[in-house]
C-alpha cells in the first residue's frame, strides 16, 4: 500500500472510531463516562487539528502568496 493509501486508511479508521465513541457517549447516562468518551475523541482528533493549523501557517499554503514567492525574513 502506498503512503497516501496508508494515510487515508488511518484517517478512515480514526473517523470510524470517533463516530463510535460519540455514539457511545450519547447513549450513556453516566456523566463521568460521557466525559471520558468525549476526552478520548478530543485526544484522537488533536493531531489532525494541529496538523491542519500547521499547514495553514506554512507560507506555501497561504492563498495570498504567489507560488514562487518566498516569505519575508
Amino acid at each position: 500500500m502506498s503512503v497516501a493509501g496508508e494515510s487515508a486508511s488511518r484517517a478512515q479508521q480514526t473517523q470510524n472510531e470517533v463516530r463510535e465513541l460519540n455514539a457511545r457517549a450519547e447513549r450513556t447516562s453516566d456523566p463521568m463516562e460521557r466525559r471520558r468518551l468525549h476526552d478520548e475523541v478530543r485526544r484522537l482528533l488533536e493531531p489532525i487539528q494541529q496538523g491542519g493549523r500547521a499547514a495553514e501557517n506554512r507560507p506555501e499554503r497561504r492563498p495570498d502568496r504567489q507560488k514562487d514567492e518566498f516569505p519575508p525574513r
